[in-house]
C-alpha cells in the first residue's frame, strides 16, 4: 500500500460539491415524480463518472532512482560482511575488480595446501616403508630414479632424503594455511579502511607556497648571527 493517491485540494473541493449535489438528488427521490426520479437517476451516474475521471487524471507518484554517485559504505557494515563471506565488503564497497584478488588468492591457497599435503602423505609412507625391515613394503621405489635402487650403501642417504622432503611439504603445506590466513585478513582490512576512505575528502585545490623567510638558532646570542635568511614551502591540500 505504498502508493497513495494524493489529490490536490481543487479538485477535493469538486468531488465534496459533487458528492453533495448526488445526495441531495437522493434525498428529493421520496417526494418528487417519476421523470424527476429518472433524470435524477442520470445526473447521479454523471456524477460517478466525473468522479471517476477526476481520480483517473490525478498522477501516481514515481519513485526516484536511487542516486548511486552520491552513495557511500558504511565502515561497520564492510567490516562485518568482510568477516562473515570473504570478499563480501568488496561487494558491498562496490570494488568488483578486487574479488578476481581475493578468490584468486584463497584459490591459489588451497590448491597449495591439498597439493602439499598429498605430498606430504607419500613422502611420509616413503620414509616409513624405508625405516622398515619389511622388504613388501617399497612405495619409495617410485621416487627413484629410472634404474635407481635401494642397497646398503645408499640406504643412509635416501632414509636422509624422504625425511628432508616429508619435512619440507609439511612446511610448505602449513605455510600455504598461514598465507590463506593472511589473505583473509587483509581482504577485511581492505574493505574496512575503503569504506573509510570513501568519506574523505580529497580537495582538487593543490597549491604550493613558496616565501622567503627568517630561520633562528641558538647557536649565538648575537641575532644577527644567530638568524639566517631561507626560503619557507607551504602545501595546501
Amino acid at each position: 500500500m505504498k502508493h497513495i493517491i494524493q489529490i490536490t485540494g481543487k479538485r477535493i473541493a469538486v468531488i465534496i460539491t459533487l458528492l453533495l449535489g448526488s445526495l441531495s438528488c437522493i434525498q428529493a427521490q421520496d417526494e418528487a415524480p417519476v421523470d424527476s426520479i429518472i433524470s435524477d437517476s442520470l445526473f447521479a451516474d454523471s456524477v460517478s463518472k466525473d468522479i471517476q475521471s477526476a481520480l483517473a487524471d490525478e498522477p501516481l507518484p514515481k519513485k526516484t532512482p536511487r542516486d548511486w554517485s552520491a552513495w557511500r559504505p558504511n565502515p561497520q557494515r564492510a567490516l562485518w560482511l568482510a568477516l562473515v563471506i570473504p570478499g563480501g565488503g568488496q561487494i558491498y564497497n562496490r570494488k568488483y575488480w578486487k574479488l578476481p584478488i581475493v578468490y584468486g588468492g584463497f584459490i591459489g591457497c588451497l590448491y597449495a595446501m591439498n597439493w602439499n599435503n598429498n605430498m606430504y602423505k607419500d613422502y611420509s609412507q616413503a620414509y616409513l616403508d624405508i625405516m622398515d625391515d619389511d622388504p613388501g613394503t617399497a612405495s619409495y621405489d617410485k621416487f627413484l630414479h629410472l634404474g635407481a635402487k635401494v642397497t646398503d650403501s645408499n640406504m643412509d642417504r635416501y632414509k636422509e632424503i624422504f625425511k628432508k622432503r616429508k619435512d619440507k611439504y609439511r612446511r610448505w603445506r602449513d605455510l600455504s594455511f598461514f598465507v590463506m590466513v593472511g589473505i583473509y585478513a587483509l581482504s577485511v582490512i581492505d574493505a574496512y579502511v575503503d569504506a573509510e576512505l570513501s568519506v574523505f575528502d580529497i580537495s582538487k585545490d593543490l597549491s604550493l607556497r613558496i616565501e622567503p623567510t627568517i630561520m633562528k638558532s641558538d647557536a649565538s646570542p648575537n641575532p644577527l648571527e644567530s638568524s639566517s635568511v631561507g626560503v619557507h614551502c607551504s602545501l595546501s591540500f
